[in-house]
């Protein structure tokens, strides 16, 4: 017997209540005053460009034209001011408020945020190509590892799942993105050692849980042709 898709969907077993689709939008803000001043953004507390709010009002308009009016809808940031001012506008274009999540913050470089990304290329200690590139610290007081960042990630999607939403709009960055879709996919924290999912800045990754079997699609990863428009 062929599986249920699209073409062919089961028949609505009575009495049953359908389950629903999910859609998850990960969105990477867009230009920010650390990008064109070149200095390390990370957890730097950088703003949106003008650019980068003309960008931002072109995700927005991409959300609400494929979501609509009708969905069940939660937008959540990270608590950094170029993610906030990224989710309040598309939180506008969804007619709902943006809620925001710490754990959804950009890696830490620690002190080098901030600074020249010049500083950091002549302090930086790259991880092995093999080993324990989870737990490897790249030389720079204060920054995180990529389990430090993968943790918090994992924790906030475990959480963010819980909605009970249509479509949920999370705003991030772009190294945190990537973790956001490892979470989504259920990678093993333990594996994300060598997980690269590379996203531009005013990116949308598109997930989807379908409302049959549960299985999670990721549908487009770092899609940015609403910026060329």
């Amino acid at each position: 017997m062929d599986s249920p898709s699209e073409d062919y969907p089961l028949p609505p077993i009575p009495g049953r209540v359908p389950a629903r689709e999910r859609t998850v939008s990960v969105v990477t803000h867009p230009e920010a005053t650390h990008h064109v001043e070149g200095l390390v953004g990370g957890q730097f507390d950088s703003t949106l460009t003008p650019r980068g709010e003309l960008e931002a009002a072109a995700i927005a308009a991409t959300l609400r034209a494929r979501i609509g009016s009708s969905a069940q809808v939660a937008v959540v940031t990270s608590d950094l001011r170029r993610t906030r001012r990224t989710a309040t506008i598309i939180g506008e274009a969804l007619d709902t408020d943006s809620a925001v999540d710490p754990r959804l913050r950009e890696k830490s470089y620690g002190e080098a945020g901030g600074r020249p990304q010049s500083w950091l290329d002549a302090r930086f200690v790259p991880p092995p190509a093999v080993g324990d590139r989870l737990r490897h610290h790249e030389g720079i007081t204060g920054s995180e590892t990529r389990l430090d960042v993968a943790a918090r990630v994992y924790q906030a999607m475990t959480d963010l799942l819980t909605r009970d939403v249509d479509e949920l709009v999370i705003v991030t960055h772009g190294f945190t993105a990537g973790l956001v879709v490892a979470a989504w996919i259920g990678m093993p924290v333990e594996a994300v050692g060598h997980v690269a999912f590379p996203v531009r800045s005013g990116s949308i990754t598109t997930l989807r849980e379908d409302g049959y079997f549960h299985n999670r699609a990721v549908v487009t990863v770092g899609d940015v042709a609403h910026l060329r428009r």
